[in-house]
């Protein structure tokens, strides 16, 4: 299929994207490398009347070590962090996750900013970067804001960013030496998108992830309890007893892989 008709505006500088985001008419969307929105459009299952295109802006493309965080540009592809351009144990997890998205072709276009605006239920960054913690960084026609991760991703292809903001980057925590991760996805072939996501960080403050949900991802305290009371291992039936607490409308294979891959998430996490 095509898409429907649309403007494509090609944006120089941050500052005109903010200001086009408030001009143009109708339905905007904001396009980086085109892998999340352009199959959506194809399929017309989304319909925008203008296309904002900040595949020019130089600005977003950053990759810096900060000392005691790491700030990554929204318009850095996976290929880049996949390639090991991010420094450090959060570069080693990060590097992981992004080898394991859909294909070397995709992930040379794909960027990171792009997937988690874009916000799939089943894609690995909204996952892999809760179970980080950290921050996103947007600017709108009221300046620069700070949104934190926790809670970031509202729903199904929804997130926190305003109607008129756009998403300019992550401040990422850095992984202390010594910190541990794990992360696993069960997919019925590589390449696909996930059908369930376990995501499991071990620094100063343990935080484990549930993604490729129906919903949100969201963080289980109570696996997050056990692995800072020394837990090295929790087997697939406490996992399942964790999240039938949780309410997440999973049903009986569903709650099992998810399970399995939060149980072998933290299992790598300690092999």
């Amino acid at each position: 299929m095509k898409p429907a008709k649309f403007e494509h505006q090609r944006i120089a500088t941050l500052e005109d994207a903010v200001a086009a985001m408030g001009e143009a008419d109708g339905e905007k969307r904001v396009l980086g490398g085109g892998q999340s929105l352009g199959p959506m459009m194809n399929l017309r299952l989304a319909q925008p009347d203008v296309v904002l295109d900040l595949s020019r802006i130089d600005g977003l493309t950053g990759i810096e070590d900060a000392g005691d965080k790491l700030k990554i540009g929204a318009r850095v592809t996976h290929a880049r962090i996949e390639d090991g351009e991010v420094p450090g144990a959060t570069g080693a997890y990060m590097q992981f996750v992004a080898a394991g998205i859909s294909y070397r072709s995709v992930r040379n276009r794909g960027t990171i900013g792009g997937s988690v605006a874009h916000s799939d239920p089943s894609a690995d960054w909204p996952s892999a970067l809760l179970a980080l913690g950290g921050d996103v960084t947007a600017v709108g026609p009221n300046g620069l804001r700070t949104i934190s991760l926790d809670g970031f991703t509202v729903g199904p292809f929804t997130t926190g960013l305003g109607y008129d903001e756009i998403l300019t980057g992550f401040e990422l925590p850095v992984l202390g030496v010594g910190a541990a991760w794990g992360y696993y996805k069960v997919n019925r072939k590589p390449g696909e998108f996930a059908d369930a996501i376990g995501a499991v960080t071990v620094g100063p403050e343990p935080r484990a992830v549930c993604g490729a949900t129906e919903t949100a991802p969201f963080r289980v305290p109570e696996i997050e309890a056990k692995l800072a009371a020394g837990a090295r291992e929790i087997s697939v039936a406490e996992v399942r007893d964790i999240l039938v607490g949780h309410d997440a409308g999973f049903d009986d294979y569903e709650l099992q892989i998810h399970a399995v891959a939060l149980s072998r998430a933290v299992k790598r996490a300690f092999t």
